[in-house]
């Protein structure tokens, strides 16, 4: 299994509708380009940062293709949505990982 792993860094002011369309719009269509089975959405809790907020979006994706599936076909525009919706009032940090045990 392959892990997607998207840590979000976000000013404040946005938080509310940044959340509420990455539960309702985003994660659902990346979802639905069916690159990965499922998707996590966590908040860091554990440090206080005084720049922002912290999550982290997870999409599990079953092997290696599916994920380099979604990178090269859908990403892009994926990504551009967010970027037109919020502008620079966050920023993004991607990472892959794979399941061991």
């Amino acid at each position: 299994m392959i892990t997607y792993n998207v840590t979000v860094k976000l000013n404040p002011s946005i938080e509310h509708a940044w959340k509420q369309w990455m539960l309702e719009k985003h994660m659902p269509a990346i979802l639905a380009t069916q690159c990965f089975d499922a998707y996590a959405l966590h908040k860091l809790i554990d440090h206080p940062d005084d720049e922002g907020i912290t999550y982290v979006a997870q999409y599990f994706a079953p092997d290696f293709a599916h994920y380099n599936n979604y990178i090269e076909h859908h990403a892009p525009g994926m990504r551009a949505e967010g970027l037109e919706l919020f502008g620079d009032q966050f920023i993004a940090f991607r990472t892959v990982m794979e399941k061991q045990a």
